[in-house]
């Protein structure tokens, strides 16, 4: 059983489509004004039918006041990171510290090949996301003295000056699947964003990468808890008969999440299918009242806790 105790997030993962565009847009108004608290898009550059993740962000973050955005997953191999870097701290900026940066190593190459970025291997593709977030955390500290020099074995900055500065500190939230990358995630993540669907073996194999995770943070000095656990949901149906996780009645809706967060470690959710319907009610009836049952559920364990501790 596990709970990493963060606060819990609910919002929307939207298809960036560029056939309705405007739709897309009042899609991410929609969670704006239900009151979710999370709009974030699939990233594609080589996607002809997709419009531009980094454009579409600015662009939202514009027609919105209160939701944060991140792309999910931002393809580093077709992003410089020095570029991304200045992108993502200048969408926070404007946005009133509103970003977060949902970052991957790359998938779909011959794609990426297409578009003229480098085809990777796995290995090398983790390798290229460990230097470009030191790279993109770096231009980041305007603190830090000097300029930005990065000479490594896939991205080489000369350097580049610092900034600028983001509104707040942008989380980086790594989209993972496989055991190096899950490694690097512990290690130097703020947050794990996969999608449940694409986990191998399910929520066992969700439990299996929690532990991955867990065991490269305390290896680097970090707790557990540094990392939020972040999940995409790509099928889900609000219906009258349950058929399986998310996939039933509201109420099954919150007895699932607050399971997903209390037994397996999850506090942030975002639902795909582009349905008005299901943002609503995500918003105004199972958001509330998951969080009130987590609430209550880890106030009992505080104080089970507490009473053990005055026993003994």
């Amino acid at each position: 059983m596990t709970d990493y105790g963060h606060d819990l997030r609910f919002g929307t993962f939207l298809t960036p489509s560029a056939h309705d565009a405007e739709r897309v847009v009042e899609l991410a108004e929609l969670s704006d004004r239900v009151g979710l608290d999370l709009v974030t898009f699939q990233d594609h550059p080589y996607q002809a039918s997709f419009l531009d993740t980094s454009t579409l962000l600015a662009y939202v973050a514009a027609r919105t006041e209160r939701v944060h955005l991140s792309a999910n997953v931002a393809s580093l191999p077709l992003r410089p990171p020095a570029v991304l870097a200045r992108a993502a701290a200048s969408v926070d900026v404007l946005s009133g510290g509103r970003f977060e940066l949902g970052i991957g190593a790359g998938a779909f190459w011959d794609g990426i090949a297409a578009m003229g970025g480098r085809r990777l291997t796995p290995g090398q593709g983790v390798g290229a996301l460990r230097e470009g977030i030191g790279i993109i955390r770096d231009l980041w500290d305007v603190d830090a003295e000097g300029r930005v020099a990065h000479h490594g074995r896939y991205y080489d900055v000369a350097g580049a000056k610092r900034g600028p500065r983001p509104a707040h500190d942008i989380d980086v939230w790594i989209g993972a699947y496989k055991p190096r990358m899950l490694a690097l995630t512990g290690e130097l993540g703020d947050g794990w964003l996969p999608s449940l669907e694409y986990v191998e073996g399910g929520l066992a194999g969700v439990d299996d990468a929690n532990a991955r995770i867990d065991d490269a943070a305390l290896a680097a000095g970090r707790s557990p808890s540094d990392v939020r656990r972040l999940m995409n949901f790509m099928r889900v149906d609000l219906s009258p008969v349950s058929r399986g996780l998310l996939h039933g009645p509201a109420e099954q809706w919150v007895d699932d999440l607050t399971g997903l967060v209390l037994e397996h470690g999850l506090s942030s959710f975002m639902v795909a299918g582009d349905d008005p319907v299901v943002a609503e009610r995500l918003a105004a009836e199972i958001a509330p009242a998951v969080r009130e049952a987590v609430a209550r559920e880890r106030g009992a364990g505080a104080a089970a806790g507490a009473g053990a501790a005055a026993a003994s």
